[in-house]
């Protein structure tokens, strides 16, 4: 597969997310949307007739079912923005057909189907296809400066790290459906559906975790069974030691950060901005002080000044940017006939860290992520503390 030949792609979803794809696909060079499926006729509608009207694209077939939609041909990937609890059979339909998949975070909220969706994949590769689950944030400039810093050293030994997501929901917001805020249909609460990203980065850039302690609590929202807080201590293979706090009781809502801290620099991620970024780098240190001769400031507008990342991951506001930068990567997967940034697998992992605090709270003691992993929580009834 080339670029001069773009890569067919048909979305099953045609929702706000579903939208959201359909216009970076229909933007982008390597990609053009083949097909739409929904089982809401207006929902269906509506996205088609939109595409033409605002890029230089021919209005997409439509299908109820991606059965008719892969009956009818001319598909290569397909993109997956339904519920989370449908993804493993859709997954497992276009794979069975010969195309390539895509997945909207998360990969599941259940992670026994997370991990089907996984050996999917992993059978899949086998015949030379490809599965990716969408986690943006990994491409966005200053997450990639720091995992590359981590990666060549320039922090020294990596300590410690944080991710904090102190945002505020209304009880108007948890009302909205009947299905928001329960376990079974929404997976969680502040962490798994306001948290995951920052908790992804958070587990991509510190390593593999091996022990997990939370506590988690309902605080400012009624008639929910899932959390408005949670907090948790993280331990890693590397020796690091990271914490979590994600929440959705913060009002009126604060900026989402992540803290990377090592013995020779640090970085901090603010809105998935550059904040603050020093390297000490190979210079030598102050005798006493242990710190460099070349400076402790702050480095980012420097970093910034080189061209090594926009002052804004977003480009001047453009909302699509960072999903465009994950399917740039997936475009060269296919090109290049390589694993895409981001695995079924390696999301199965990220999940596994949210299940992980989840079972971790319900017992009240710390767990071992690889015994999340393994399953071994798995018929776990999850509960949330309550205001006291």
């Amino acid at each position: 597969m080339t670029t001069a030949t773009p890569t067919r792609a048909v979305i099953i979803g045609c929702g706000v997310i579903g939208t959201h794809h359909a216009r970076v696909l229909a933007a982008h060079e390597a990609f053009t949307v083949s097909a739409l499926v929904d089982v809401f006729p207006e929902a269906l509608t509506t996205l088609a007739d939109l595409l033409p009207t605002e890029y230089p694209v021919e209005r997409p077939r439509t299908f109820a079912t991606l059965t008719e939609a892969l009956e009818a041909g001319d598909i290569d990937l397909v993109v997956i923005t339904t519920p989370s609890g449908l993804h493993v059979d859709a997954a497992r339909e276009a794979l069975a057909a010969g195309v390539h998949v895509v997945i909207e975070k998360p990969i599941d909220v259940d992670l026994v189907r997370a991990r089907r969706i996984a050996d999917l994949a992993d059978e899949a590769a086998e015949r030379g296809l490809i599965v990716s689950v969408i986690s943006q944030h990994r491409f966005d400039p200053a997450s990639v400066l720091v995992k590359q810093a981590i990666d060549a050293g320039r922090f020294g030994r990596v300590t410690s790290g944080s991710a904090t997501v102190a945002w505020w929901r209304g009880q108007d917001y948890y009302d909205s459906g009947n299905w928001r805020g329960t376990w079974e249909l929404d997976g969680g609460g502040a962490v798994m559906n306001q948290g995951v990203h920052t908790v992804d980065l958070l587990r991509w850039t510190l390593g593999t975790p091996v022990e997990v302690y939370a506590r988690t609590a309902l605080l400012a929202h009624e008639r929910i069974e899932v959390e408005d807080i949670a907090v948790a201590t993280v331990a890693f293979e590397s020796g690091a030691l990271g914490v979590i706090h994600c929440t959705t009781a913060a009002y009126p809502g604060l900026n989402t950060r992540l803290q990377v801290l090592g013995s020779r620099g640090s970085a901090v991620i603010d809105n998935d901005r550059l904040e603050y970024f020093h390297a000490a780098g190979g210079a030598d240190l102050i005798p006493g002080t242990g710190l460099s001769a070349v400076g402790t400031a702050n480095q980012a507008a420097e970093v910034i000044d080189a061209g090594q990342l926009s002052t804004s991951p977003r480009e001047d506001g453009d909302f699509l940017a960072a999903h465009t930068r994950q399917y740039d990567d997936i475009a060269a997967a296919l090109r290049d006939g390589r694993d895409p940034g981001i695995t079924a697998r390696d999301a199965t992992h990220s999940l596994a860290l949210v299940h992980a605090m989840y079972a971790s709270a319900t017992l009240g003691t710390a767990v071992l992520f690889a015994d999340v992993l393994a399953g071994k929580y798995d018929d776990l009834t999850l509960t949330t503390g309550r205001a006291s």
